[in-house]
């Protein structure tokens, strides 16, 4: 989301992804795709660096390392909670003996 300043000094916050195009007459119009359009104080340019700024923040998250090492904790943990013994007989060649071995905690 950017923050633009409307007409009567509130802030405001947009979604970038749905602002068509950016208008400058003696006041900035945003038209957004449902046909909305807002009044805004600020400057088209200045709206566009923002753009640009929020898009490459989404980039910088979602190329960072950092990001990659939660999920695997989170990933690893789903394995370790749900702790369980395997049966003597689980390996056993018998087809009348097969039975479902979970092989994590959410397989039960």
């Amino acid at each position: 989301m950017i923050a633009v300043t409307r007409l009567d000094k509130h802030l405001m916050h947009l979604n970038p992804d749905h602002i068509i195009f950016i208008e400058e007459t003696p006041d900035t119009v945003i038209t957004l795709f449902n046909g909305n359009r807002y009044i805004v104080i600020d400057r088209a340019s200045a709206i566009i660096s923002r753009i640009v700024a929020f898009r490459a923040k989404i980039s910088r998250r979602a190329a960072s390392r950092s990001a990659k090492k939660y999920l695997g904790r989170v990933r690893s943990r789903q394995f370790h909670q749900g702790e369980f013994t395997l049966p003597d007989d689980a390996f056993l060649d018998n087809q009348s003996k097969q039975k479902h071995i979970p092989l994590h905690g959410r397989d039960y």
